[in-house]
């Protein structure tokens, strides 16, 4: 036998064993039964959603989106209540114009102010021109010759007595004048009523903030005709159905914008009005000017009382899927995980949250929409 045949079945047995290597590479292999975690996570360059919720975002997406993230800690704040209430006027810095009587509306010196106009308290803003019947001036008219009449035989009167005045008693020269006194200030007050207008005076000084004047309109007693107030001293009422609220508060917010306005408590009601208690709230500085008087506005109360939580941006809170309020969460460089966490109001720009958060982590306070929008 030569050498090759004798070689042979070496290099079979190698071919074979290298084809069953192969064949062992290519056959996928299964994990026995609780060993199995899932396809693993494939990341791209790109932003994208894992599997288990999370968010792969990378350095340079992070700085185009603007994601900025706080590091949170554990605090004792004060409990808030979130109240419904409404801008309103001060009543010592505003007022309004109404009519005494019925009757035709007549423009001032200066026309009828426009809306937002600047005016001064005592400021003539128009007139109102009584409104009578035809007989009514008729019978103020015939009246108003009587008195004239019986004037004029008076002076005669008084003339001949003043003539006479070393045969005739003083006293009956001084009850002539008297009459006649009397006679004219009856005429002119009847004149002055039958010519006369009702002038309406600003009660205080502001702008206008509402106007329901037109010239030759008709309106009737105690109808608005103007409203008057100061931007700079406005206030804020809000409504609380639990008594037990205005014993408790420390101050106030509202949220304008991104910004919060931060209230004093001026009191509360002690009668309820529509089965609520009215609280009224005061800002300082004008902080108050770019609200409308009536505007509704959300009121966030703060009491006396405490509790631990962390304090987190509103803007930060998102919604999942399943409307769950949630928090990014900056667990890696470049990776988000949302938690869901329970939050209660604290000052209308910023939200306590009571659990899902420890401290220590770090929060997406700006971005956070983008983030969540990622799949």
């Amino acid at each position: 036998m030569t050498r090759a045949a004798r070689c042979l079945p070496a290099r079979l047995g190698a071919l074979t064993l290298a084809g069953a290597l192969l064949l062992a590479a290519a056959t996928p292999a299964f994990a026995g039964d609780g060993h199995d975690h899932g396809p693993a996570p494939t990341v791209s360059g790109g932003p994208q959603r894992l599997p288990d919720g999370s968010v792969f975002l990378p350095k340079p997406a992070q700085r185009q989106i603007a994601v900025r993230t706080v590091e949170v800690a554990q605090q004792q704040l004060p409990r808030a209540i979130e109240l419904n209430g409404r801008i309103v006027m001060d009543p010592n810095a505003g007022g309004r114009v109404q009519a005494m009587l019925a009757g035709r509306l007549e423009a001032g010196p200066r026309g009828f102010p426009a809306l937002g106009q600047a005016v001064r308290k005592g400021e003539v803003l128009g007139y109102v021109v009584p409104a009578s019947g035809a007989l009514e001036r008729a019978d103020q008219a015939a009246q108003l010759a009587e008195l004239r009449a019986a004037r004029d035989l008076a002076h005669k009167r008084v003339a001949r007595l003043r003539e006479l005045a070393d045969t005739v008693p003083r006293k009956d020269i001084e009850a002539a004048e008297s009459e006649l006194a009397s006679l004219g200030a009856r005429a002119a007050a009847i004149g002055a009523g039958l010519n006369s207008r009702e002038a309406l005076v600003a009660p205080a000084s502001g702008v206008i903030a509402s106007a329901q004047a037109v010239a030759g309109q008709v309106i009737d007693a105690r109808e608005l005709v103007f409203e008057i107030v100061d931007p700079a001293r406005l206030r804020v009422e809000a409504v609380a159905f639990d008594a037990a609220v205005a014993n408790d508060i420390a101050g106030g917010f509202i949220a304008s914008g991104a910004d919060k306005v931060a209230l004093k408590f001026v009191g509360a009601a002690r009668a309820m009005r529509e089965q609520a208690l009215p609280i009224a709230f005061a800002a300082s500085g004008g902080a108050l000017g770019a609200f409308a008087v009536g505007q509704p506005v959300k009121v966030i109360v703060q009491t006396r009382s405490q509790r631990a939580g962390v304090p987190v941006p509103a803007a930060a809170l998102m919604k999942n899927p399943a409307n769950q309020t949630i928090v990014w969460v900056k667990v890696a460089p470049e990776r988000f995980s949302p938690r869901v966490v329970q939050t209660e109001p604290l000052d209308g720009a910023n939200v306590i949250v009571t659990s899902g958060l420890a401290a220590g982590e770090r929060v997406a306070v700006q971005g956070a929409s983008l983030v969540n929008q990622v799949r």
